[in-house]
């Protein structure tokens, strides 16, 4: 019986997908400027924020997904898109940490339903570059 349920449990642990961890930076700003250096941030990089997904109470932002690579005919799409979560947290009255987790998905759609499905990137360089630009902006 033993045997069993840890076979099901790591059957169900590698059919998961698996989330990459968030990268995060701590800035030496309050948290109320780099929120508003986050969103001012976000529009010059061309994200837009999903409305429904966004916070400030909790310092929760949440991006509408892009294409990075295929084809949106309107109708029908074919791509690889992405999304951000963001969080902006209190570390202290002058510091606040940012953590980025991207989440990368293929999405196919025909006459306007919409079948994503969840893949694995490792990459960082989308936060990276994010968390550059907070810090450059500050």
């Amino acid at each position: 019986m033993r045997h069993v349920l840890r076979a099901v449990l790591l059957a169900l642990l590698l059919a998961a997908p698996a989330a990459a961890a968030p990268v995060e930076f701590t800035f030496n700003a309050p948290v109320d400027v780099v929120w508003e250096k986050t969103l001012a941030v976000l529009r010059v990089l061309g994200w837009d924020v999903d409305k429904d997904r966004v916070d400030r109470s909790i310092g929760f932002i949440v991006t509408d997904s892009r294409r990075v690579d295929g084809d949106n005919f309107g109708v029908y799409e074919k791509s690889l898109r992405h999304r951000l979560q963001i969080n902006v947290r209190r570390a202290s009255d002058t510091r606040t940490t940012v953590s980025i987790e991207r989440s990368v998905f293929k999405r196919e759609r025909i006459v306007f339903v919409d079948k994503d499905e969840p893949i694995e990137d490792p990459r960082t360089e989308v936060q990276k570059s994010l968390l550059d630009a907070i810090g450059k902006s500050l």
